[in-house]
């Protein structure tokens, strides 16, 4: 399986939205993708697999930090690797673009995840007590700093 690793385009969205309705309690919308595309601050991209978007991620620099605000892969192609290889194009565009820190949360319950961050550098720094709803649940905060890498 050959991942390929792109920017998000307008044509993408609706395929992204319709695996965040797949696989979040709280999805965002197309609406909400589209106004990503406009904010030059934003860093979107997608994975595809055999030309069919199949996952997605993004960040938001702010301050010469990024916040990671969505990593999702597609239900039927998780633990194969898209996760990966999406955080792994973030960091590295984030790093092109002088980024020293990123952040992130995630469920607590959220094992897989919270493994993946860490074998990228991420640590724990943090909980934020009922970050989630529907179910309602804590967040582990996680950063990645360069200069404790």
């Amino acid at each position: 399986m050959q991942i390929e690793i792109r920017e998000l385009r307008e044509a993408d969205i609706q395929a992204l939205a319709d695996i965040e309705a797949q696989t979040f309690s709280m999805p965002w919308s197309a609406r909400s993708f589209r106004t990503l595309l406009e904010n030059p601050y934003c860093f979107y991209f997608v994975a595809l697999v055999d030309g069919l978007i199949v996952g997605g991620a993004g960040y938001t620099e702010l301050c010469g930090e990024a916040n990671i605000d969505n990593v999702v892969v597609a239900q039927s192609y998780r633990a194969q690797g898209i996760g990966q290889a999406l955080l792994q194009a973030l960091i590295a565009h984030g790093e092109a673009r002088q980024i020293a820190a990123f952040t992130l949360e995630v469920r607590v319950s959220n094992a897989a995840a919270i493994h993946m961050y860490e074998k990228f550098g991420f640590l724990s720094e943090g909980i934020r007590p009922g970050f989630y709803e529907r179910p309602r649940e804590d967040a582990v905060i996680m950063w990645r700093r360069q200069d404790k890498i």
